[in-house]
């Protein structure tokens, strides 16, 4: 999936921008540029893989450091 596809997933650029408290314009701008930065990203990941029933996964999106994004996650 795509920056462009998840933000259009989770209600188009105006509802992302009012979860991770920017503007509509800088959101409309990742999707133009396909890249959503890592620190909103986080902010709307857990959101993210609850409206993919898991198929785009917290630790999909943030394969090298997830565990310590989210630790509860982690499982030895």
């Amino acid at each position: 999936m795509t920056d462009a596809q998840i933000i259009d997933l989770l209600g188009r650029p105006a509802k992302v921008a009012k979860i991770c408290g920017v503007s509509v314009q800088a959101v409309c701008q990742w999707r133009n540029n396909n890249a959503i930065p890592a620190a909103p990203l986080m902010m709307i990941a857990a959101t993210i893989e609850k409206e993919t029933n898991g198929k785009v996964s917290r630790k999909k999106l943030f394969p090298n450091n997830w565990h310590l994004i989210w630790p509860e996650l982690f499982i030895p």
